[in-house]
């Protein structure tokens, strides 16, 4: 991808996770987090006389940005200028993500786009979403060419369907690579959306590892701060860690620590 919540009052947050990205909280606005993008993300399950709020992709006019250089910025918040400064930068462009900025340090920054989140997901059309995220040397090697094979498959035409049977094809046949350890990302801009229910949500870090039990990182148990999602299609559990300060070294107001 890709992986977010709104503010309130919050302790003991928890994961729920329907596809990747997100979940967070103990109170509502919490407990819808997710993370999206990526990284997949979690929401409460949609009553099924409900209409999906994002049916269908819009127009691909309403998912890039007019400015290329808002979008370098945007992505270069997504971790501290000691990082982003030297990473390579992608934008997204009518067929996929192209380099922008040359990296120098080996990390990537980029805006992920909605459809990194899970299947279910009711945001993965949303147009609005925008997710600053800098993927680590690991990370950019092996959970990068997901999120560029999604984007691409898609923008070619493919339905969602189709696009996750791609994907699924492309990890059975070995043509994408397997999650190297270490394999990590950045998620600390204050700008960044991460859909309609987690909004800003909080200045966090992922961890991307093979499928695994959450406990063994401790995670969603009392008074952790490490939570964890499932993510069924690229076939990973992503841990996500909140932090208490945004890339610009200021504090986050609604630190759930």
């Amino acid at each position: 991808m890709e992986s977010a919540a709104q503010t309130g009052s919050a302790s003991n947050p928890r994961v729920r996770r329907q596809s990747v990205i997100g979940k967070m909280a103990e109170t509502i606005a919490l407990a819808t987090v997710a993370l999206t993008v990526v990284l997949g993300t979690v929401w409460p399950v949609q009553a099924q006389d409900q209409k999906p709020p994002y049916p269908s992709m819009a127009p691909l006019e309403q998912y890039l940005m007019a400015e290329r250089n808002a979008e370098i910025a945007l992505a270069r918040s997504a971790a501290p200028e000691s990082i982003s400064h030297d990473a390579e930068v992608l934008v997204l462009g009518r067929h996929g993500y192209d380099a922008a900025v040359k990296g120098k340090n080996g990390f990537v920054c980029m805006v992920l786009r909605s459809w990194t989140a899970g299947i279910d997901d009711p945001d993965f059309w949303n147009p609005k979403l925008r997710a600053p995220i800098c993927f680590n040397p690991p990370a950019a090697r092996s959970y990068l060419p997901l999120m560029i094979k999604r984007t691409e498959f898609l923008l070619a035409g493919q339905s969602k369907a189709q696009m996750f049977d791609s994907i699924k094809a492309g990890l059975d046949n070995k043509e994408l690579p397997a999650m190297e350890p270490g394999a990590m990302c950045y998620m600390l801009s204050k700008q960044g959306y991460l859909g309609d229910h987690a909004g800003h949500w909080h200045p966090h870090l992922m961890f991307f590892v093979p499928r695994m039990d959450a406990q063994t990182w401790g995670a969603d148990l009392p008074g952790s701060p490490i939570l964890a999602a499932d993510d069924p299609q690229d076939r990973l559990t992503v841990f996500l860690v909140p932090v208490g300060k945004w890339s610009d070294g200021t504090a986050d107001p609604t630190d759930v620590h």
